[in-house]
């Protein structure tokens, strides 16, 4: 698979390298996403803008790479599956962009809820049950860090990965785009297909049951 997507006639280069989407933090990420400027991107690409398109595809390519992480794995062949099913996502959304019509507000559960497509796909042809997740939380690397704070940085994340695998995999998806991507209930709503209200209700239960499984100490494993 192409390392890259670039629209023709764009000088913008659409992929960010894996270490510039790891330094990139998740809240500078998503700001930039919710904001006016990239409305206004989306809506110039709409039309066709090709220079629009270029720098449309850089800005969300961290973001989606970040969630294809999130849902498939940061380590061994799971890092490398995930980085391929991003560029997937990439190349599908560029595909999509002619025959969107919806506003501009919504271009980003439109974005996820073809990702969340493309990761089902994985799972089906990988043959691997999606009830059996491997998600890890994305992770900003820290350069100040010293080894031993690594270290315990690597064995909570390891830990909260156990915990977020008790969840149904509704559950952790809503809870993936609702609190590591960062969505409202309404675009996660449009994501996955269901109302804001449920979205609601299954993160306060997936919550609720992850409240519970710390007090039994069920994640510590």
């Amino acid at each position: 698979m192409s390392s890259a997507i670039k629209p023709v006639g764009s000088d913008h280069d659409t992929t960010v390298s894996a270490p510039a989407a790891r330094s990139q933090g998740t809240d500078a990420i998503f700001t930039r996403l919710k904001s006016s400027a990239f409305h206004e991107l989306v809506a110039a690409s709409l039309q066709g803008d090709r220079e629009a398109i270029g720098t449309l595809f850089a800005w969300i390519n961290p973001a989606i790479i970040r969630y294809c992480r999130a849902r498939i794995g940061r380590t061994g062949s799971a890092y490398s599956s995930a980085d391929d099913v991003a560029q997937e996502i990439l190349l599908a959304v560029l595909g999509a962009l002619p025959r969107y019509h919806d506003n501009c507000e919504s271009f980003l559960p439109f974005v996820y809820g073809i990702a969340s497509h493309k990761v089902a796909d994985f799972y089906r042809r990988s043959g691997r049950d999606r009830s059996e997740p491997v998600a890890e939380l994305p992770e900003t690397m820290d350069v100040g860090l010293g080894p031993e704070q690594l270290t315990l940085r690597g064995e909570m994340r390891t830990r909260l990965v156990s915990l977020l695998d008790t969840l149904a995999p509704r559950q952790r998806e809503i809870l993936v785009l609702r609190l590591v991507v960062g969505l409202s209930a309404q675009e996660t709503a449009t994501a996955i297909g269901l109302t804001a209200t449920a979205v609601r209700v299954a993160q306060h239960r997936a919550l609720t049951r992850l409240r519970g499984a710390l007090q039994a100490g069920d994640w510590l494993g």
